[in-house]
């Protein structure tokens, strides 16, 4: 019976040994082993092996990138504007050792730590400057956390500026501005839209001018040539016609009466038209009086012709 007490005492205390004795780390987690309360080793993840009683396993360290919020903080800007800033930090541990070593409180040391680096680089912009500034912040207060930061084992991968929540009185003045600059913008627009408006009617004007001009140019040169056809086909007509009478005259071998005769017959046609005018000058009277004579010696009593018997239309003499 006692022997029975002996062996399950020995049973549960190589069972608490074993568990003692085995740890089991998951992935991309690191354990600090202290032998007799001084390092040992750094343990990765699987199972791990350590003395009991002797060997102290620390408390599992994530080495993952991790996300550190901080809830607003007031700061002071160059201009002595108070507004309140809302930053994130991503930071990795790399060096599980540093961390478990060189700093007591990793989380509230970064704290601290981002809350000095935010009002040193906000202390020297004024408020414009921060409000449109986040990407130069964000890198100064990285290269300050990560130079800091190094020795304790830990990686800043960025910083981010959440939010920036200037005072109230500062938000009305800035939507006033915003507001302002928003109508002088839409002026702009509305100016800009109008004179390209005019610019291009002005073109078409132009355009439509220039086009009417043109037309106006080649109708003018139309007429000009068709003038000239016109002009040079009944000269044409008018040679011939010419040239068949002088022949049919030629060959008929008339007497000068005759020829007198044909010529009177021939001032009214060169009278016919707009542009043609006739004129009767003394020595065309006498070839009347002369015809006159002709005539009348041929019936058996001579003919006087007068300048008072001749045509005229009113103009002394002119007959158009």
């Amino acid at each position: 019976m006692g022997t029975a007490i002996v062996l399950g005492i020995l049973v549960l205390f190589a069972l608490i040994v074993g568990m003692k004795s085995i740890r089991i780390v998951p992935q991309a987690r690191v354990v600090i082993i202290q032998r007799l309360g001084r390092y040992l080793k750094t343990a990765g993840s699987g199972p791990v092996f350590v003395v009991p009683f002797i060997d102290q396993i620390l408390p599992t360290i994530d080495l993952r990138e991790q996300v550190l919020p901080f809830d607003p903080l007031p700061v002071i800007t160059e201009d002595n504007v108070s507004i309140q800033i809302a930053t994130v930090v991503y930071y990795q541990i790399v060096d599980a050792r540093a961390a478990s070593y060189e700093v007591v409180n990793l989380l509230q040391a970064m704290e601290q730590l981002t809350m000095t680096s935010l009002r040193n680089v906000i202390g020297g912009l004024a408020l414009d400057k921060t409000l449109v500034s986040r990407e130069d912040i964000n890198s100064k207060m990285r290269a300050v956390l990560d130079e800091v930061t190094e020795k304790w084992g830990v990686r800043v991968n960025r910083v981010e500026l959440k939010d920036i929540i200037p005072p109230h009185d500062v938000q009305i003045a800035m939507e006033k501005q915003m507001q302002a600059e928003r109508n002088r913008r839409a002026a702009i627009l509305l100016a800009d839209g109008s004179k390209q408006s005019a610019v291009l009617e002005a073109e078409g004007q132009k355009q439509s001018a220039i086009l009417k001009a043109e037309g106006d140019k080649q109708a003018a040169v139309l007429r000009a040539e068709g003038d000239a056809q016109a002009l040079v086909t009944m000269q044409k007509a008018q040679a011939t016609a010419i040239g068949l009478v002088f022949t049919a005259v030629t060959e008929s071998k008339p007497t000068p009466e005759i020829l007198k005769y044909l010529y009177l017959q021939t001032l009214p046609k060169m009278a016919e038209g707009s542009a043609n005018k006739l004129f009767v000058v003394p020595s065309e009277l006498e070839n009347f009086a002369s015809l006159g004579a002709t005539f009348g010696a041929t019936q058996g009593s001579p003919i006087q012709v007068t300048p008072a018997q001749l045509p005229s239309n009113g103009n002394d003499g002119l007959s158009t």
